[in-house]
């Protein structure tokens, strides 16, 4: 089929008519397909379920240098579990705490600390005028959310195949000195999946900000996620660059197995220098008087080591890789000729990014919505909800079986072909 610009009105309409019968017959299945947010499928959550028999009332809950994991203390968390979580961070273990199950509370702490106490001495953000913080989009709604919280007010950095506009943020974070921080997530990122070059993370850890408590937010929640053996993506660890850089505390660091054990009962953790762990332990302190060092030791036994982690995350790809595989298929064989959208093509993490025409994406997200199938809101990837494009939409593979999903994909493509003829016949009204 010729693509959708090179068709006259005629055309448009009688294509139309056919897309219409299909959409009612989507109507009339009484169709209840979720993909609206990235959550792991029962059959992800079905390969860690030996975790819940790693741990019994016969088991010895100490660790190896003679903690009680059943009992207070232990503020930074068990060294065995400090030992797995930076391996799979690529850290040193004395440079990360490990909190509870969400890394997104520790970002939130994170941001609410600086609020109220400040970062390592300086004013506290909540007795300034401004506080800004960079977006890379599109990008993750939590991170947008957490900053709409606080009053932070939000600047769109626009994301490239490499990573963020890398000339803006320079640019941006030398010259403002109300800019405090920028959200990224610089591995498989949501929603594209790109993966920022070597060339971005070290221009990165040598940026020059205006202002001495900036902070880098390096949310690596797909570290090791990866769809394939042989094609992964690499990056560069920002801690150690910032070091090398001489920007060793500008750069908190964040990730969780939230998606490699249990979205609900994982455990999180933040690395970062010395002197920004120190600043934190002060907060903690009066915080809590330790996480549950019971579900760290469980992670411990389970996964052993970071290669057991990484052959753990071979089954989750089991799962995923043909997922991803069904909606690339699905969108090249309905969409790649009509030139009606994009579409990324991710070696792993959670997401694929799709961008419609400009002003559809609403109208598409809504249409799916009334024939059974629920996606992310349009706009969600960007600050305030508000995408100055109106075209891009977030697909989540991983909620739906193989079967529901290819359903979901050919309604989803289906909605895209009528919004976009609405939109193409009303521009040439």
């Amino acid at each position: 089929m010729k693509s959708y610009a090179e068709m006259t009105k005629e055309e448009l309409l009688e294509h139309k008519k056919e897309l219409s019968a299909q959409y009612k017959e989507f109507q009339g299945k009484d169709l209840k397909l979720d993909m609206s947010r990235g959550k792991p499928s029962t059959e992800q959550l079905d390969i860690s379920m030996g975790m819940m028999d790693v741990l019994s009332s016969n088991d010895d809950l100490t660790c190896e240098d003679g903690t009680d994991c059943r009992n207070y203390g232990v503020l930074a968390g068990i060294k065995e579990a400090k030992e797995l979580l930076a391996d799979m961070m690529e850290v040193a273990s004395d440079h990360i705490i490990i909190y509870g199950n969400s890394s997104l509370n520790v970002m939130y702490d994170t941001v609410s600390r600086s609020m109220t106490q400040g970062v390592m001495g300086n004013t506290p953000w909540c007795k300034l005028d401004k506080v800004k913080f960079l977006c890379p989009v599109p990008g993750y709604d939590r991170h947008f959310s957490v900053s709409e919280y606080f009053g932070i007010e939000m600047i769109n950095v626009p994301m490239t195949p490499s990573g963020p506009d890398m000339d803006l943020v320079e640019e941006l974070v030398a010259n403002d000195d109300s800019i405090k921080g920028i959200w990224c997530v610089p591995k498989y990122s949501n929603p594209q999946g790109i993966s920022y070059s070597d060339e971005t993370v070290r221009r990165f850890a040598r940026l020059k900000p205006a202002a001495s408590d900036f902070r880098i937010y390096w949310d690596n929640a797909y570290t090791i996620h990866h769809l394939y053996d042989h094609d992964q993506d690499h990056l560069i660890e920002i801690l150690a660059e910032c070091k090398r850089a001489g920007n060793p505390d500008m750069v908190f660091k964040f990730a969780s197995t939230s998606k490699v054990s249990f979205p609900g009962s994982g455990i999180a953790a933040i690395a970062a220098s010395q002197n920004n762990l120190s600043d934190i332990m002060k907060q903690l302190k009066m915080q809590t008087i330790g996480h549950d060092k019971v579900n760290q030791l469980r992670h411990v036994r389970f996964f052993h080591n970071i290669h057991g982690m990484v052959e753990h995350m071979r089954k989750h790809a089991d799962i995923m890789r043909p997922k991803f595989e069904a909606v690339i298929e699905i969108l090249d064989r309905e969409l790649g000729s009509l030139g009606i959208g994009q579409w990324t093509c991710p070696k792993g993490g959670y997401f694929i990014s799709f961008d419609s025409n400009d002003g559809c994406a609403k109208a598409i997200v809504a249409r799916c919505k009334k024939a059974g199938l629920v996606m992310t809101g349009a706009g969600a990837t960007y600050p305030y909800g508000k995408d100055p494009h109106d075209s891009n939409i977030r697909i989540a593979p991983s909620y739906p079986t193989l079967a529901d999903l290819r359903l979901a994909m050919e309604l989803f493509t289906l909605c895209v072909k009528i919004v976009t003829i609405d939109k193409l016949l009303t521009e040439r009204e």
